[in-house]
């Protein structure tokens, strides 16, 4: 409880802080590159829902087109056709979530938690608010996206979602942390693939369940 409640939120700020003046440079390159690349505004900027499905804005660099439709990732037949050229590496590596540290840092997110979504992930949502699963903070990474992230269905992300909440713990935020170094390094469900293989084990994360 006391982590869930103080811990948390001053971890998140000791890395965050830190993280942003660090990353700064780096941040403004790549903010130069897409604005060189490609048309349209440097960051993509969305209303996303957070803790108690309250609203909040999310920051991205952007990495599709102008011309992509607004929906959610899982309703695209194939997404790869409005990600420009650099928003697909700074997907693929994930280097398009950085901008979220600001996220952090204002109290909208934490680096673990549920992933914050927009109102097109309408069902996700209010799967959440039934099972409890938006009674914490969402993060840049979690437990559905190590198990999956866009190949998950709705009831799979929301049972995720769900399940990280009721266990919330630093000894479950450190094994996420490490196994979304292993997902980007991997470059894990970073697009939606057509075929699912729904016999392949998830990955263990809590000692008392044998499988999540």
């Amino acid at each position: 409880m006391v982590y869930r409640k103080f811990v948390k939120r001053l971890l998140d700020l000791l890395l965050a802080i830190p993280m942003l003046i660090i990353l700064l440079i780096p941040l403004i390159i790549v903010g130069i590159i897409i604005k060189l690349t490609s048309e349209g505004p440097v960051l993509f900027i969305q209303e996303r829902y957070g803790r108690n499905s309250k609203p909040f804005a999310l920051y991205k660099f952007r990495s599709m087109t102008n011309k992509a439709p607004v929906k959610a990732n899982s309703d695209f037949k194939d997404i790869t056709n409005y990600v420009t050229p650099f928003g697909m590496f700074i997907r693929k590596t994930s280097v398009d979530e950085l901008p979220q540290l600001w996220n952090i840092i204002r109290g909208d997110m934490s680096f673990i938690g549920p992933r914050p979504l927009a109102k097109t992930d309408e069902k996700v949502l209010s799967l959440r608010k039934q099972n409890g699963a938006d009674q914490v903070l969402p993060g840049i990474s979690g437990l559905a996206q190590v198990n999956g992230r866009n190949n998950l269905s709705d009831e799979d992300k929301a049972a995720y979602d769900a399940k990280y909440a009721a266990h919330l713990s630093f000894k479950v935020d450190m094994l996420l942390t490490v196994e979304t170094f292993i997902s980007v390094l991997k470059r894990d469900g970073v697009f939606k693939e057509k075929m699912i293989d729904n016999n392949e084990p998830d990955r263990e994360i809590f000692s008392d369940e044998k499988k999540i």
